[in-house]
C-alpha cells in the first residue's frame, strides 16, 4: 500500500485544496473525489494509505463509503468529516470501523496530527519485540480477544474493557496501544480510583502556577503526558459525578482547561477506559452519567474470567513460576501432578492476579522446587473459600508472630490503623524487622534465622531478594 496517496472525498472543492495543501508537507499526495461512485472508482484503480471523507455527499452518505472500505479495504484507514458539535455520527463513524474523525471547522494542526498517525498505523510492524507482554493462553476465548486487539488497534475509538477483577484489563490496554499507531508514544495509566477528589481535576487537566495555595510552578496533567498517545482510565467508574462532566468535555472537545488558564488547550490522545463493574447498571441506578457512558463505549473489549477458560492454567502458571525465579534469582519452581490437579479444580474469583498470588505463596514455602498440591493453600472441592483477612486478624497475626518469636516492640512499627494507608508497604515493613531480627538473634546464620521464623531456608533467601536484604 502507497501510504503517499490519500483519497479526498468532499463535493466542496475549497475543502478539497485546503486538505491537499494541508497534508502537502507530510508528502501526502491527495487524489480528490466529488461523490460516492468516483470514490469507488478511484478505489478499483489505484491503492491508498489513507481516505478522509464528508459525511455529505451528492449521491450518498459517508457513513455509505466507511462500510464499504471496512469490507472491500479493512486495511485502509478512513477518517470522516462531521459537523462541529455532531458527537453521535462521529460514533456511529467509530462503530462502523472509521480510523478517527474530524470536525469542521477543523484545525489544520490536529488535521495533520490525525493523517500522520494514520500514515504511522501503515508503517508500523507487528510490534513485536524483548520487552513486549504476551496475552498468554490458547483456548478460543483467548484467541478471540487476541484477534479483537489486534483490529482494535487500527482504530483510533474509545474502547471500553470489561472484565472481573484480575483478568488483565490493563495487560490488554497495553497491546492496544503497542499494536497500533501510537506505540511509540506514551501509555499513561491511571487509577481513577486512587486519586482523591479535591486533586482530579489539576491531575489530569494540571495547572497553572498561582492557580491554588502550593501552585509554585505549571504542571502538566495527564492528558498533556500522554500527548500522541493513550491516556487508560482503570475503574472509571470510581470518577465522581463533577469529574465526568469535565471527562466528558474533554473528550467532546478533544481540548482541557489547566486549573488557574484562561483557554483551552487542544490535546491528542486515545481514551481506552476499563471497570470490573457493570457500568449499564450504574448508569441506570445515577451512578454514572449516561452521554459519558455512551463516549467511552463505542467499542467493548470483554476479558473471560479465568473460570472461562481453565485450560490455559498449566500454560499461566509455567509462565508465572518462570518470572518468580527469574525475579528471585532462584531455581524455576515446578508444578507436581497434585498441585495441577487442585489448580483445575479451583474457582478463581479473582482470576489470573489471584493465580499469581497462589503461585508466589507456594514458589515460597515448597520444598526441593517441586509444588506439591498442600502447597497452594487452597480449599478442597466442596469447601467454601476462607474469608479474606481484616486488620482485627493481621493485627492478632502479627501480635502471635512478635510473642512466638520474641520480638522487642521497639523493632517494629507501631500498629495503628487509623495512620495506616497502604496496607501493602506497611506489611512489608513488619516482614523486613522480623527478619533483620531473626538475622541479629542468629548471628546472620540464614539456616537458623528461617528456622526461628518457621519458614523454609528457600522461603528466606527469596524473601530476602524481594525486600533487597540480600
Amino acid at each position: 500500500m502507497d501510504a503517499c496517496n490519500a483519497l479526498i472525498v468532499d463535493d466542496e472543492a475549497d475543502i478539497r485544496e485546503l486538505i491537499a495543501m494541508t497534508l502537502l508537507p507530510l508528502g501526502v499526495t491527495c487524489l480528490p473525489a466529488e461523490t460516492l461512485n468516483e470514490a469507488r472508482a478511484l478505489l478499483k484503480r489505484q491503492s491508498f494509505g489513507l481516505c478522509i471523507t464528508d459525511l455529505r455527499l451528492p449521491d450518498g452518505n459517508g457513513l455509505e463509503l466507511v462500510a464499504h472500505l471496512q469490507k472491500h479495504h479493512p486495511n485502509l484507514p478512513v477518517a470522516v468529516i462531521t459537523a462541529h458539535g455532531n458527537m453521535e455520527i462521529a460514533v456511529e463513524a467509530l462503530k462502523l470501523g472509521a480510523f478517527d474523525f474530524v470536525s469542521k471547522p477543523f484545525e489544520l494542526a490536529a488535521l495533520r496530527e490525525m493523517v500522520a498517525t494514520a500514515l504511522r498505523l501503515n508503517r508500523s510492524g507487528d510490534g513485536s519485540g524483548a520487552n513486549r507482554p504476551v496475552l498468554l493462553g490458547q483456548s478460543p476465548a483467548m484467541a478471540e480477544v487476541r484477534a479483537l486487539i489486534a483490529k482494535l488497534a487500527r482504530s483510533q475509538a474509545p474502547i471500553l474493557i470489561s472484565g472481573e477483577s484480575g483478568t488483565g484489563k490493563e495487560l490488554a490496554a497495553r497491546l492496544i496501544h503497542l499494536s497500533g499507531p501510537r506505540a511509540d508514544q506514551p501509555f499513561v495509566p491511571v487509577n481513577c480510583g486512587a486519586i482523591p477528589e479535591h486533586l482530579m481535576e489539576s491531575e489530569f487537566f494540571g495547572y497553572k502556577k498561582g492557580s491554588f495555595t502550593g501552585a509554585t510552578q505549571d504542571k502538566g496533567g495527564l492528558f498533556q503526558a500522554a500527548r500522541g498517545g493513550t491516556l487508560f482510565l482503570d475503574e472509571v467508574a470510581d470518577l465522581p459525578m463533577p469529574m465526568q462532566v469535565k471527562l466528558l468535555r474533554a473528550i467532546q472537545e478533544r481540548a482541557v482547561r489547566p486549573v488557574g488558564a484562561p483557554t483551552e488547550i487542544p490535546i491528542d490522545v486515545r481514551i481506552l477506559s476499563a471497570s470490573h463493574k457493570d457500568l449499564t447498571l450504574l448508569v441506570q441506578d445515577g451512578g454514572f452519567r449516561q452521554d459519558l457512558f455512551y463516549r467511552l463505549n463505542v467499542i467493548q473489549l470483554r476479558l473471560p474470567s479465568l473460570r472461562e477458560h481453565s485450560e490455559d492454567i498449566p500454560e499461566l502458571a509455567n509462565a508465572i513460576l518462570e518470572r518468580l525465579g527469574r525475579q528471585s534469582g532462584l531455581p524455576r519452581a515446578t508444578l507436581a501432578p497434585s498441585a495441577l490437579t487442585t489448580l483445575r479444580a479451583y474457582a478463581f474469583p479473582g482470576n489470573i492476579r489471584e493465580l499469581e498470588n497462589i503461585l508466589e505463596r507456594a514458589f515460597t514455602l515448597c520444598e526441593d522446587g517441586i509444588i506439591q498440591g498442600a502447597d497452594l493453600s487452597l480449599p478442597s472441592a466442596g469447601e467454601p473459600p476462607p474469608p479474606p483477612p481484616t486488620m482485627s486478624t493481621i493485627k492478632e497475626e502479627i501480635a502471635s508472630a512478635v510473642a512466638d518469636h520474641r520480638f522487642e516492640p521497639k523493632t517494629l512499627p507501631i500498629l495503628q490503623s487509623a495512620s495506616v494507608r497502604n496496607l501493602e508497604d506497611y506489611l512489608e515493613q513488619i516482614e523486613r524487622a522480623a527478619i533483620l531480627r531473626a538475622l541479629e538473634e542468629t548471628r546472620y546464620n540464614k539456616t537458623a534465622a528461617a528456622e526461628k521464623l518457621g519458614i523454609t531456608f528457600r522461603a528466606l533467601r527469596y524473601r530476602l531478594k524481594k525486600l533487597g536484604l540480600d
